[in-house]
């Protein structure tokens, strides 16, 4: 990927992952957010796309603004479901239209439900190492994809879900990141398998994907529809903070997300990660604080609640 790589400082690069705004008053929370992470100059900073790209139109106009207006690296998330392959070819000179060559192919969650049943459009494609070879085939792109440090929750088991890994990646894909964990452990041994299975794709960049943990009740939705899990130490740990009233304690919660972050990533920096991708749910607070923490160089920027 263009200019993923150590920082000037000799840091571990860091990049962010935005979502397409949904109404006036999200869209200057996420722009704010933009500003205070182009600041602190991230590798790249990816904006996802809805389920059944239910966000399309958005996702397409903000990440060209992006490209056209900031001074970031885009990556934008394409997603097969629910799409004809003549749609796909669109999005992807849409992006190229806007100057984004950046794509991050994804298979995608069913749309309404996303751990329901999965259908191929008709006119689709049915995996997602065929989107990464559309995306080739339609030019100069560079091509990543998702892996699943715990496996993904349609696969029967982590040697399938690691098969499927390394064919995305020998179908042209340059790197991947991950699904979010909570268990540093899940990405090594995702790594091992995956050098294991392929020494050649097991050179290949796997960012591990952080996010601080900011409201328990927040945290507990995001991991149901991704299938990922809280150890149960840290759980209960998080039970506690948030305190047993009818409103949780979010301050305590914070406080106990926030350290939790920071150590994942100093065992992930560590261990040679290559980069350090956080779910930023468009603010830039929490993930600021844990820069700062790890001895990045952060400017002060407006407070912001999360």
């Amino acid at each position: 990927m263009d200019r993923l790589g150590s920082t000037r400082s000799g840091r571990t690069p860091f990049s962010v992952e935005f979502s397409p705004p949904r109404d006036a008053e999200a869209e200057g929370r996420l722009w704010r957010a933009v500003r205070t992470f182009e600041r602190l100059r991230p590798a790249f900073v990816s904006m996802t796309y809805g389920a059944g790209g239910s966000t399309r139109d958005r996702t397409v106009r903000v990440t060209g603004q992006l490209a056209e207006e900031t001074t970031l690296l885009p990556v934008a998330h394409l997603t097969a479901v629910g799409h004809s392959i003549d749609e796909l070819r669109a999005m992807v000179g849409a992006y190229a239209d806007r100057g984004i060559t950046n794509i991050l192919a994804l298979r995608g969650d069913p749309p309404g439900n996303p751990l329901g049943e999965w259908e191929k459009h008709p006119q689709g494609l049915e995996h997602a190492d065929e989107l990464v070879r559309l995306v080739r085939e339609l030019g100069d792109f560079h091509v990543g994809v998702a892996s699943f440090p715990e496996g993904h929750h349609r696969s029967p088991d982590l040697e399938h879900d690691t098969r499927y890994l390394v064919q995305k990646l020998r179908a042209g894909a340059e790197y991947s990141i991950t699904q979010m964990f909570f268990d540093v452990e899940h990405y090594l041994r995702l790594r091992d398998r995956v050098a294991a299975f392929d020494a050649e794709q097991g050179a290949k960049p796997i960012i591990p994907e952080i996010m601080p943990i900011t409201s328990l009740r927040s945290a507990r939705r995001s991991l149901e529809l991704s299938g990922s899990q809280l150890p149960p130490a840290l759980e209960e740990r998080l039970r506690l903070a948030a305190g047993d009233g009818p409103e949780e304690n979010r301050a305590a919660v914070r406080e106990v997300g926030i350290e939790v972050a920071t150590e994942m990533c100093e065992r992930l920096i560590a261990e040679g990660a290559p980069c350090l991708h956080f779910i930023t749910l468009n603010f830039a607070r929490a993930t600021s604080e844990v820069l700062t923490n790890l001895g990045y160089e952060v400017e002060a920027a407006a407070p912001q609640p999360a």
